[in-house]
């Protein structure tokens, strides 16, 4: 009985040990830590209510959880189709009645994931006999993963770009892991996680065949080797298969593309172009360009990886510390002098840091040439930074004081650009109350009916919140419907299916401190409706409120005539703005005669901008778009809207004009509409760093 008691006794004694160890281990407080300040940076952001969220994040998740196949149509533009499960989490959330300020703490604390597994994987490719560097290095490095500043806008927001990257990152760790000790096991979840992250958000299938180059160097027979791959792959295959096949089953059923809007070139679905869909915001134009970008990351301007300043010198850096240590090799591998002791003082770099580095190049040539959207790149800006330490480690392991200093500097200069260089998310305060707070009136929750939306917002958030049966139809968001093809059947089903019970819905002027007094401006709604013979109905018009779905403040320039004659300059002024967005739902009435006057009306335009794209098919892609419309007085205004490029082409007061929205400045003109009309005329065309432009070539040349 003495011996059973012991060990009785032992049993606790020592799980507490164990705990105690746990929590005195310096692993649990660099965890801790990193959970703590990126749970502050959520805090001190304020409640994210960003474009994406309000578009299509919120809408995503509804749609995951809810079957919206057979009632929506592009409810949310493009993004409506996109695999949406990966934001179910955010979707229940922000459902719930927990306050807002609960559920981005939450979100942030899983977040801050990916600054322990930045962690593990400096840890993991440091010199193996120096536990003391590791340490200092991992811990450096996570450090450098939070400075991030496209990272720090996303903690505790509805985007799931970070949640992702840890997936990423999880399946190259265990792939550097297997270098070092080779196991079947480990091979085969990275496949299993790499496969589920590109399922989730297809951009990640690039670090998935980047992380291919990791398994060259797997200390392995060349049987071995294949055998490890294969094993790779099959994962890979049947992880992505998993997870993406029930969405992409769905969209094969009803529009005969299980990738809808992506690789339409290859399915051809009839309701969507028969094109790569691709976004070329922040892909260099010149071969220059791209060797400069580690260079024009680390400045803040915009438009580099990202629509806001967003500096990081990670990439300079470790591209400067790679320039050093290859000169500093070769001196030392060449020049008789230094061919002898110097070089027994150095360890050499780590198996795994080699493998991660050449993966890394990998991925980053990969990315410049598809994207170069820094969202997609959150994953490998943590394995930059891990190379960037460990590198640093290793070329001053001799000159301690010196590698010192640099990790100082490096941190010092890049927590500035955070403080003064960043364009960080538009804060709305944190209130008490849940993430999305929605007044709708009674008829509308209890009445189902068809809604058009129109503008580049979906306003898709309202759809969880109206009557069940109630469908969503956005007409002229990011992808516009318009009659004649096979959306527009689709379209006149539904309006034919809810006959009377029709509504569209326009947001009200944002510069209001108090609700609206008068209805908003209804001529974009009008001149779409006018493509199915219908109308607003000025005279059934309900509002539905979104609170503090705002700051309370917008920072607008005002041109010196409209500050007064003293001013020399535009001055920047904080103007007062509603928190809340009202959202303006009229009744909608069949009118066949606004029909027949569009269709006489549009042909004339129509003619132009083909000839236009046919002038330069660089520019406006995907060509052949259909046509906004807006009702201007007795006339229209017309705009094309070319996605992989971000441009607009528009006619208004007879002048055919180039608008880059994204980038602002002012309009390119290129010509006369009548003359457009008359004949093609030729044009110069291109871009220019980050700007396009285009321009009629003068015959006369």
């Amino acid at each position: 009985m003495r011996a059973v008691d012991a060990q009785v006794i032992a049993r606790p004694v020592g799980r507490l040990r164990s705990l105690a160890g746990f929590l005195t281990a310096r692993r649990f407080w660099i965890y801790l830590s990193c959970t703590a300040l990126a749970v502050l940076a959520s805090y001190l952001l304020g409640k994210e209510m960003m474009w994406d969220t309000l578009d299509y994040h919120f809408y995503a998740g509804f749609s995951a959880l809810h079957d919206r196949f057979g009632r929506d149509y592009f409810a949310a533009g493009l993004q409506s189709y996109l695999n949406p499960y990966i934001y179910v989490p955010f979707y229940a959330l922000a459902r719930t009645s927990l306050p807002a300020l609960w559920v981005a703490s939450l979100l942030a604390a899983v977040q801050s994931g990916i600054l322990w597994l930045t962690y593990e994987l400096a840890v993991a490719v440091s010199p193996s006999d120096q536990p003391g560097s590791r340490i200092v290095a991992g811990a450096c490095a996570a450090l450098l993963a939070l400075l991030n500043p496209i990272l720090i806008d996303q903690l505790g927001s509805s985007y799931v770009d970070i949640i992702s990257a840890e997936i990423v990152l999880g399946g190259w760790l265990l792939l550097v892991y297997a270098l070092r000790v080779p196991g079947a096991a480990r091979i085969v979840c990275a496949g299993l996680l790499l496969g589920a992250a590109s399922a989730l958000k297809l951009t990640n299938s690039l670090h998935a065949l980047s992380a291919c180059v990791l398994l060259l160097f797997l200390p392995a027979s060349r049987r071995g080797k294949t055998l490890c791959s294969l094993g790779f792959f099959v994962a890979l295959a049947a992880s992505f298969a998993v997870v993406a096949g029930p969405w992409a089953l769905r969209l094969e059923q009803h529009f005969g593309n299980p990738f809808l809007p992506l690789l339409n070139n290859v399915f051809r679905s009839p309701y969507f172009p028969a094109v790569t869909l691709a976004d070329f915001r922040f892909v260099p134009s010149s071969f220059a360009e791209a060797l400069l970008r580690p260079l024009t990351i680390a400045l803040p301007v915009t438009y580099v990886d990202d629509e806001a300043p967003s500096p990081d010198i990670r990439y300079a850096v470790l591209a400067a510390l790679a320039l050093v240590a290859a000169v500093t090799f070769a001196w030392r591998r060449f020049h008789p002098a230094h061919r002898q002791g110097v070089m027994r003082e150095e360890a050499p770099l780590d198996r795994g840091f080699v493998a991660l580095a050449c993966a890394f190049l990998v991925d980053w040539v990969l990315w410049l040439r598809v994207s170069g959207n820094g969202r997609y790149f959150l994953a490998m800006a943590c394995v930059a930074g891990v190379l960037g330490v460990v590198l640093a480690f290793h070329v001053f392991a001799v000159r301690r004081r010196a590698l010192g200093l640099l990790l100082v500097a490096v941190l010092s200069v890049q927590g500035v650009q955070l403080a003064i260089g960043t364009g960080y998310r538009t804060p709305v305060a944190w209130d008490g109350g849940p993430w999305f707070e929605v007044s709708v009136p009674v008829p509308l929750k209890n009445s189902p009916a068809l809604y058009f939306v129109v503008g580049l917002n979906s306003e898709s958030l309202i759809a969880p919140f109206l009557a069940e049966g109630s469908a969503f139809v956005n007409l002229s968001g990011d992808y516009v419907l318009g009659p004649g093809d096979a959306n527009g059947a689709r379209v006149l089903s539904m309006i034919r299916k809810y006959a009377t019970h029709i509504r569209v819905i326009t947001m009200a002027d944002e510069f209001q401190r108090m609700p609206p007094h008068e209805l908003p401006k209804l001529s974009h709604a009008d001149g779409m409706l006018a493509y199915f013979g219908l109308r607003a109905d000025t005279t059934d018009c309900s509002t539905m409120i979104v609170r503090d779905m705002r700051a309370p403040s917008k920072r607008v320039m005002l041109e010196p005539a409209a500050v007064g004659a003293r001013a020399s300059k535009s001055t920047l002024l904080s103007m007062p703005v509603s928190p809340d967005g009202y959202l303006v739902a009229c009744h909608v009435v069949p009118d066949p005669v606004s029909r027949v006057a569009l269709a006489s009306a549009e042909r004339e335009p129509n003619l132009v901008f083909d000839r236009m794209e046919d002038a330069c098919p660089r520019l406006f892609q995907p060509a052949r778009p259909i046509t906004k419309v807006y009702r201007d007085g007795g006339g229209y205004v017309w705009v094309r809207t070319y996605e992989s490029t971000n441009l607009d082409a528009l006619i208004s007061g007879g002048w055919l004009k180039l608008v880059d929205g994204t980038r602002g400045g002012a309009p390119d003109l290129l010509g006369g509409e009548k003359d457009w009309a008359r004949a093609p005329l030729p044009l110069s065309c291109g871009r220019r760093g980050e700007r396009y432009y285009a321009r009629v070539v003068s015959s006369s040349r």
